[in-house]
């Protein structure tokens, strides 16, 4: 098997990953996951659509993940994986995309305004 690349992004955060053979390793920017993502919450994101394939020993993950928060790095990991499981064999399709792991999450941070305090609180008004 040729190793498959996919492209995941969440909010600001964007992941490239790599899967090959192997036996379930997955290293993210050149750490392990476990010390790269230390909340059990996190690790669950990542192994996700691999546990729901039953591929979570049969590949091994490299991951180049930049941008965002550790959350939004975790679910770009998870579109990117479900993508690349797709690929693998079509039949994923009908696991993943139930329980929506193959659709992009396209919220973004709302921008700030002028003569605002943040994007939607205004400044205080006092009458005096």
């Amino acid at each position: 098997m040729e190793v498959i690349h996919k492209i995941g992004r969440r909010k600001t955060a964007v992941a490239r990953v790599y899967v090959s053979d192997g036996n379930g390793n997955i290293t993210v920017n050149k750490k392990e996951m476990n010390d790269y993502f230390t909340t059990g919450t996190l690790q669950y994101k990542v192994n996700q659509p691999l546990n729901l394939t039953g591929n979570d020993k049969t590949f091994d993950v490299k991951v180049n993940v930049y941008g965002g928060g550790i959350t939004g790095q975790a679910e770009a990991i998870r579109l990117a994986l479900s993508r690349a499981m797709v690929e693998l064999d079509e039949e994923n399709r009908t696991t993943l995309k139930p329980e929506g792991l193959l659709t992009r999450d396209p919220r973004m941070v709302e921008r700030k305004k002028y003569g605002q305090k943040k994007a939607r609180k205004k400044f205080q008004f006092s009458k005096r």
